[in-house]
């Protein structure tokens, strides 16, 4: 099961990496563009919409029988630009996979005969949901333009909390290269989500390496460990 979820999570970390990079790239692209030429640009006969004053002129000019059309692109048509609502259902999604597994671990966990492995079972439970949560929060987030400051206060609640896991997974199974490689995970995500607090709490303009990031552990450390595992490569 631990498999499955990783393999998710690499998706939902690529895709939201990519997805950060299109939104800092078309954010770079608006900031350079003059305030007057947001509101309204003409080309030729063509007006096109603005903002403020300039769009009620241009709405104006549409009803007298001019041609009115939208502004220019401003970095939407790019291959790395994605809507947030469109992201939005892969975090749903990936979300909702690890809170069923996660349930699954912690039953499971409770019902053990063996009070160890029950242990580690409500401890793996507990750790997916841990980030299941994030990927909700960040749906919500996503699909209703929410502002991001509670979120970034929670992944900094995610990073400390990755350390310790980090730190006792690579105590508990030093001769086991499956948990090494989960133990070097542990402190991966650390950084990545020590990262969002500070993108989204202290609003430090580092939303595009934050996205490159999230791309590459996506690919490094969640989904080909999850091939690892899935394909019987290695084990725990």
């Amino acid at each position: 099961m631990l498999g499955v979820v990783l393999l998710y999570v690499g998706a939902v970390l690529a895709v939201n990496g990519i997805w950060l990079v299109g939104q800092a790239r078309a954010a770079e692209i608006a900031s350079r563009i003059p305030v007057m030429e947001r509101e309204a640009a003409t080309v030729g006969t063509t007006t096109y919409r603005g903002g403020g004053y300039a769009g009620d002129a241009a709405t104006a000019q549409e009803l007298g029988g001019e041609i009115v059309t939208e502004p220019p692109d401003r970095g939407e048509s790019h291959p790395l630009y994605i809507q947030n609502r469109e992201i939005a259902i892969l975090n749903v999604f990936t979300g909702f996979i690890g809170i069923a597994i996660a349930v699954a671990y912690i039953v499971s966990g409770g019902l053990a005969a063996n009070p160890t492995l029950g242990n580690a079972s409500i401890r793996a439970g507990g750790a997916i949901l841990l980030f299941a949560f994030t990927y909700l929060w960040v749906a919500y987030n996503q699909w209703a333009n929410a502002g991001g400051r509670g979120l970034g206060w929670y992944s900094l609640f995610v990073a400390v909390t990755a350390v310790v896991f980090g730190v006792y997974t690579l105590t508990d199974g030093a001769d086991n290269t499956a948990t090494l490689w989960l133990a070097a995970n542990w402190f991966a995500w650390a950084v990545l989500w020590g990262m969002f607090w500070a993108l989204l709490s202290l609003n430090l303009p580092i939303a595009k390496i934050t996205g490159y990031v999230a791309t590459f552990e996506g690919v490094a450390t969640s989904w080909a460990l999850a091939i690892a595992l899935l394909w019987g490569k290695l084990a725990f």
